[in-house]
């Protein structure tokens, strides 16, 4: 993959954003997989129950059926999670669907949880064991007549090869899935999801993936179905439907999901104000917006354990991955800590207020 660096990435960056993405996929399976390069052991992070030898994960949405999950941490990821995964396979929303915001480093999406399904993603991991920290994003279909069930189904299909689950009630591209971010309807879903952990072997970490754009009463709310029925923690945040009036691509007037840098600053406060609010009764991955080591770290100064990426690759290339992690681990160095795990929720009150 660090191939796509230099002229091969300059060639996908041609393409139509759909084709380009399943070029990246295609040179993923082919090209050899690098092997990681040592880090510094203060960038090991321990949550959720598991060890990751690095904060950095690759976000959900980019390997959406599990096909390269393992080239992924080749390139450096501490973690990756595939999906979102449904149980029968869907085609998604109608093309095109995927858009790039090239004045804006961002991109907007309405792609509708296009995937192949349980059955095929679990074949491939059956196929190809993962090395390392695998997160499995599950979520139901469009036309489920049950979609507890949906979820629920992801647990018992995925429990062998998961190392920990993500339930997805925030994408804006289904209709009627963010409304599962209500207090009533969340409740439903995590003690649902919970059961079938409890009843799965092993048993695997449950986190909820929330929107951007709940408002303070809704984030209470998340954060209290979360905690009372023992979910293990929290993604901050999935894409937008805001549209800031700072972006310039004609591309913004498209519906779907707007991710990368203007995403950035909403989901870093949306982040803060949950690390406040969980007080420490679970850890949060913070992923929105993040494209170079600056961005990395505010996160983690939010209140992130862990950081995710998407969009900032689409632009940055592989050479971003080692540029966050170097970045990361120079922070730590600099500012005395042990750890990383030092310098999460040390900017937390000042970005819940409004700034970083």
């Amino acid at each position: 993959m660090r191939a796509l660096s230099g002229l091969a990435r300059d060639l996908i960056a041609r393409l139509p954003p759909e084709t380009a993405h399943r070029a990246a996929i295609a040179g993923l399976k082919l090209a050899p997989a690098p092997a990681p390069r040592p880090r510094d052991p203060r960038l090991q992070v321990h949550a959720f129950g598991l060890d990751f030898p690095n904060p950095l994960g690759m976000a959900a949405g980019f390997d959406k059926n599990a096909e390269v999950p393992g080239a992924l941490l080749g390139l450096g990821f501490g973690f990756a999670e595939v999906g979102t995964l449904t149980p029968r396979p869907q085609s998604g929303n109608p093309r095109p669907r995927l858009f790039r915001l090239g004045a804006d480093r961002a991109i907007v999406n309405r792609m509708g949880f296009n995937n192949e399904g349980y059955a095929a993603a679990r074949a491939r991991l059956a196929a190809h064991p993962v090395p390392g920290v695998l997160g499995v994003n599950i979520g139901p279909n469009k036309d489920a007549a049950d979609r507890l069930a949906d979820f629920a189904l992801g647990v018992k299909t995925f429990a062998a090869y998961a190392s920990y689950f993500t339930i997805n009630v925030s994408s804006p591209n289904t209709p009627g899935l963010r409304d599962l971010q209500q207090r009533d309807a969340l409740d439903e879903v995590v003690a649902r999801v919970i059961e079938a952990r409890e009843a799965a072997a092993p048993r695997r970490p449950v986190l909820v993936k929330i929107a951007p754009d709940l408002d303070l009463r809704g984030l209470d709310d998340v954060v209290a179905v979360c905690t009372a029925r023992g979910a293990d923690g929290m993604i901050v945040a999935n894409t937008t439907i805001a549209r800031p009036a700072s972006l310039r691509d004609p591309s913004a007037r498209e519906a779907g999901g707007l991710s990368g840098r203007p995403l950035f600053e909403p989901s870093t406060r949306m982040l803060a104000r949950a690390y406040l609010r969980c007080a420490g009764a679970f850890p949060l991955i913070g992923c929105g917006g993040v494209d170079d080591a600056a961005s990395a770290l505010a996160k983690i100064k939010a209140g992130a354990t862990l950081v995710q990426l998407y969009t900032g690759l689409v632009y940055r290339g592989p050479a971003l991955i080692d540029e966050i992690l170097d970045g990361l681990a120079a922070a730590v160095a600099a500012s005395g800590a042990g750890s990383l795990a030092d310098l999460v929720g040390r900017a937390a009150r000042e970005w819940a207020l409004g700034g970083g």
